[in-house]
């Protein structure tokens, strides 16, 4: 099947085209050429994107579904059970009416860490979560070598005192952290780190790691310049979160979300049934996680667009647009917060066949009314969405 796009303005992941053709063939982006196309697509007024990849989430069964929807062609897990997470890459391989999936699998924390204490809340998926992530009785080379044999495509980190939600909890020794990200490495994996605190952060950015899963949510506008340049000065990249953040101090400023026709009308009703007990408060999460994207934007430190989508809040696929509004309000402007959500997490995590719009590359679309590279919001307005070529 050849698809050819004509007269789209382009965002390719980097730059910006006013006018141009785009030629789908097969699963792949194609050299347009003179042979005639089976359809055409009229993208006048329109913006060509790649599809948008959301770089953490927690994926569960209807999860890669409801990001397709919204024009997630790929997530990036940051911890799955490994019988969710072998179900959940087979149906990522086999179909191409969900999102793409790549994963962490089972997170390292200390005894009782964590997400400990939002695991024994929960029954389900989680039910035999506490201790499997745990790393007792294990070498930092041993829990590597399980990761790998889980399949996964990186390993997560958890650091994290929990005094940002009103706990003390324990956390990993610095120099069982720095083991875990030599032993990483040495199996060639990147290692990411969550932690929310400065004082967390520091200790991940001691241990080397490549990559922290959350801007932090503590630091004051002085501490937060400080801090983003210590993150610029390791190379290290940031996963943003700010919707977390947003949804886990209950901001109001977040509703909007829900309250735009162009999101609620893809929704269902998955946003009724979400029960957000379990989830972390951070009181002054959202002011201080923004001056801290800021910061790390303007020392020119990687951010990378991601929610935290989890099976209470935010919801997948939805919230990423929410977060590409917090990454504008952050200061990014429009086209640098899709390349956070396209080009810039493909880079950092190697995945070299998506994130742009270049011929040979994947055929993961998204084709929108308006112009998101002005109007942030635009992303919402969901004209085509191809995954792997697939018409979705």
């Amino acid at each position: 099947m050849r698809t050819l796009i004509k007269d789209v303005r382009l965002f390719d992941g980097e730059t910006v085209t006013e006018s141009t053709n785009v030629l789908i063939d097969g699963t792949r982006i194609a050299e347009t050429d003179d042979r005639p196309a089976d359809v055409e697509i009229d993208g006048r007024g329109k913006t060509l994107l790649p599809g948008l990849i959301d770089a953490h989430t927690h994926t569960f069964d209807g999860d890669l579904a409801q990001a397709l929807r919204f024009g997630v062609t790929t997530e990036l897990d940051m911890f799955c059970l490994p019988g969710n997470l072998a179900r959940q890459r087979r149906l990522a391989a086999e179909r191409d009416d969900v999102a793409d999936l790549r994963s962490s699998g089972v997170l390292a924390t200390a005894p009782g860490g964590h997400p400990s204490q939002i695991m024994q809340s929960v029954d389900g998926d989680f039910g035999d979560a506490v201790g499997a992530f745990e790393t007792v009785g294990a070498s930092p080379e041993e829990f590597v070598k399980a990761r790998l044999a889980e399949g996964a495509d990186y390993l997560k980190i958890v650091v994290d005192d929990g005094s940002v939600s009103g706990l003390d909890l324990p956390t990993l020794a610095p120099e069982t952290v720095a083991a875990l990200v030599t032993a990483a490495h040495d199996a060639g994996l990147r290692a990411i780190a969550h932690a929310v605190t400065v004082r967390d952060a520091l200790v991940c950015l001691d241990a080397g790691v490549d990559g922290l899963a959350h801007v932090v949510c503590d630091a004051g506008p002085e501490q937060a310049e400080d801090l983003a340049a210590r993150i610029a000065a390791a190379g290290t990249f940031v996963v943003s979160t700010l919707s977390y953040f947003e949804a886990a101090t209950g901001d109001p400023r977040g509703a909007e979300l829900l309250r735009d026709p162009r999101i609620a009308s893809l929704l269902g009703d998955r946003v009724t049934d979400r029960d957000t007990s379990a989830i972390p408060v951070h009181p002054e999460g959202v002011p201080n996680a923004v001056h801290a994207a800021a910061a790390l934007h303007r020392a020119g430190v990687p951010l990378l667009a991601g929610t935290d989508a989890n099976p209470w809040s935010p919801l997948h696929g939805a919230s990423l647009h929410r977060e590409l509004v917090l990454l504008v309000q952050s200061g990014l402007t429009p086209a640098q917060a899709l390349a956070a959500a396209t080009s810039v997490p493909a880079r950092h995590f190697a995945l070299t066949d998506r994130g742009r719009v270049a011929p040979g590359l994947r055929a993961d679309l998204l084709l929108v009314t308006g112009d998101p590279t002005r109007d942030i919001t635009a992303t919402r307005d969901i004209a085509e969405i191809w995954r792997n070529g697939t018409r979705a």
